[in-house]
């Protein structure tokens, strides 16, 4: 005998669960709340993003063009940014002594890191009019950073004045890491005279060093977000990888070589996050035939 089909029967409705009009107005009430708060916030988003873009221009425009020439000495430059705006910057002034190269990383990253960078490139140019002595003006930018009340902000600072004409380079590093110089002959040279972190005492001294850039010489300076990149086992690039990879490309423009080591860099860090801004000058002297 065939069995029926079982069709279950419907429970009735509950008055009690029927949603009212009152109800329906509500939620309708609500749902247009929230949709309204969402639009806002996409508006406060991309307001705040179109703001940092235009920070970032500003900062662009501040620091020296990518490629620089002044007779026999090419200038390269590069700065990638951990986040929107970076806290590093490299300025070149022009003045009757000479070049004056100012290569600076604020401590910290991000938006409160790079606020400062244009205080900072301001002081440097304004101290930078008065005198040419590099030691003089890395003293006045550490005066004029401590006269900041309550916060003020701990940066590293490499400043060299360039005579393009005789090859004499004079430089100070407020804390910077230090500067590499490679000779044409494959010797490698340090330098680190120059004193403490700028804004770190009111009245820290620095010292001058100077080096004479010779026929296929070249100067490497960069920021520690170099340096301390970090590939996926936790090993930082380092100072050693980064003398490795200066002289692997010694040869080369200075345009060549900053890509080079920029690349080398990011191969090494592969598909782990940079951690703090990278910054990298080239500065080469042509060699004479």
């Amino acid at each position: 005998m065939a069995q029926a089909a079982f069709t279950p029967a419907l429970a009735p409705r509950r008055p009690d669960l029927a949603v009212s009009p009152r109800h329906r107005t509500v939620v309708r009430e609500s749902r247009e709340h929230l949709e309204a708060k969402l639009a806002a916030l996409q508006k406060d988003y991309a307001e705040l993003h179109t703001a940092i873009f235009e920070a970032a221009q500003v900062h662009r425009r501040l620091c020296a063009p990518r490629q620089l020439h002044y007779q026999d000495f090419e200038i390269a430059s590069e700065i990638f940014a951990v986040r929107h705006l970076p806290g590093d910057f490299f300025t070149v002034e022009e003045t009757n002594d000479g070049v004056i190269l100012a290569l600076g990383d604020i401590c910290g990253k991000g938006l409160a890191a790079g606020m400062w960078t244009t205080h900072l490139v301001g002081l440097v140019r304004a101290n930078t009019a008065r005198t040419s002595a590099v030691e003089e003006i890395v003293s006045a930018v550490n005066r004029d950073i401590c006269l900041v009340p309550l916060v003020r902000p701990l940066a590293s600072l490499f400043l060299a004045n360039l005579n393009p004409e005789t090859g004499k380079l004079d430089y100070c590093s407020a804390g910077h890491p230090p500067a590499f110089l490679l000779r044409a002959n494959g010797v490698l040279e340090s330098l680190t005279d120059g004193g403490l972190l700028l804004g770190a005492i009111e009245d820290a001294k620095y010292a001058r060093g100077s080096i004479q850039l010779n026929s296929g010489d070249m100067l490497l300076v960069y920021s520690d977000g170099i340096i301390e990149s970090r590939n996926q086992s936790g090993e930082e690039f380092s100072y050693a990888r980064l003398k490795t990879q200066l002289r692997n490309a010694q040869t080369e423009s200075a345009d060549a070589v900053l890509f080079s080591v920029l690349g080398a860099v990011q191969d090494f860090a592969a598909t782990r996050p940079l951690e703090d801004d990278m910054s990298l000058v080239v500065v080469r002297r042509a060699a004479q035939p």
